[in-house]
């Protein structure tokens, strides 16, 4: 029985030092956002700057929150894909080149074959999975890091979809008069994801049941990660190979496995976004990838690769991300957001250190409030005084 509170115990305290290792990074990238708001222009800097951003959506509602849903889901896919690898004992930077295979599945279901938007989300799934499962099968045959092969294949992936697009200018699905893919609510009304009034609500089409669907699959992540054999086999693989192996668990299924989910994981938020009309593909963008890869390691990182976490960690920072983009120009640069959300990003990398030297304080103040005294406890049963370490 004493063990099992112990247990519960240190849970609860690697849950509450992760939240607050969290907060401590937000509230660090804030104030350094701030300083550089008043070094740009003081005397804006914390009506028309600051609180601009910390208002995000709700400056400017019902329109605002209805695009920080819009960002929220596609970013809350890619944080769960990066999550997910992560809590398996992967790294997977790819998501940038899942998400782009499955954005041009999802469109290529939706302007080409006219299908359903639920059909066009689950090719979107299928296209990211092959491309996740690629570095997943080079890791588990061939030993290769997952990191330099999801590198190569985001831009092999970046430039394969945006030649098949663009197909020089002729493309079915090129829009040469607006220099990207058609819109999906013209050529493809049953293609999109249902809005169920929400467009109307928020005033903006692009709002739909997506953030409900991403919900719902960070839900689902976190079933079978904390409920399932499963999840647990993954978890046991990324922990230790070797002793996943001896305990008779096929390591290399389990890889392949955890890197295809993830990439089904980005490949599904990029449908999200596509097929609410949040945004058309530009094939002749060839020198960056999607930035909601990328974010979503932040959010992972910032979540501490905790599913449900994933969901709030997206949300927040997408809220800052459209605060950003109501700034008055003539103060400051949008992208200030950017650089606050980057300085999250960036303090989220010692996260584990600030989640360690919380863990320790909590630790001490809960556990042995002799300590901060100066003070020991007697052993009743040996005698002999001892201290809490």
């Amino acid at each position: 029985m004493s063990r099992k509170k112990n247990n519960a115990s240190a849970a609860l305290r690697q849950k509450s030092s992760s939240v607050l290792a969290a907060l401590l990074c937000i509230l660090i990238g804030l104030l350094v956002g701030l300083i550089a708001l008043f070094i740009i222009n003081p005397e804006h800097a914390w009506n028309q700057g600051f609180l601009r951003i910390i208002q995000g959506g709700f400056y400017d509602f019902p329109y605002g929150v209805g695009k920080t849903f819009t960002n929220s889901a596609p970013l809350i896919m890619t944080g769960l894909s990066v999550a997910f690898a992560f809590k398996t004992g992967l790294f997977n930077i790819g998501a940038a080149g899942q998400y782009t295979l499955g954005a041009f599945g999802g469109l290529y279901c939706a302007l080409i074959l006219n299908l359903p938007w639920y059909v066009c989300l689950l090719a979107s799934a299928l296209f990211g999975a092959v491309w996740g499962a690629i570095p997943g099968i080079f890791k588990a045959y061939l030993n290769i890091n997952e990191v330099i092969t999801s590198i190569m294949f985001n831009w092999i992936g970046l430039y394969m979809v945006n030649e098949i697009i663009y197909a020089r200018g002729t493309g079915a699905m090129y829009d040469a008069n607006n220099t990207r893919t058609w819109k999906v609510a013209e050529r493809s009304p049953q293609s999109l994801i249902p809005s169920c009034g929400m467009s109307d609500l928020f005033h903006t089409p692009s709002t739909t049941i997506a953030i409900f669907l991403a919900i719902a699959a960070a839900i689902l992540v976190w079933v079978i990660l904390e409920k399932t054999t499963f999840g647990y086999e993954l978890k046991a693989v990324g922990l230790n190979k070797n002793a996943a192996r001896y305990a008779g668990i096929n390591e290399k299924k389990n890889i392949i496995l955890s890197m295809t989910i993830a990439g089904a994981l980005a490949g599904f938020g990029a449908g999200l976004l596509y097929l609410s009309a949040g945004a058309e593909w530009n094939p002749l963008n060839t020198t960056s990838l999607p930035a909601m890869g990328f974010n979503g390691i932040a959010t992972a990182l910032l979540a501490a690769s905790n599913p449900i976490g994933t969901i709030f960690s997206s949300i927040f920072i997408s809220h800052i991300t459209v605060g950003g983009s109501f700034l008055p120009t003539k103060y400051f640069p949008t992208e200030i957001a950017d650089l606050i959300s980057g300085i999250i990003i960036y303090l989220c990398a010692f996260a584990m250190l600030f989640r360690g030297v919380i863990a320790k304080k909590l630790h001490v103040d809960k556990d042995c409030p002799q300590r901060q005294r100066g003070t020991g406890r007697a052993d009743q049963e040996g005698g002999k005084m001892t201290c809490c370490f």
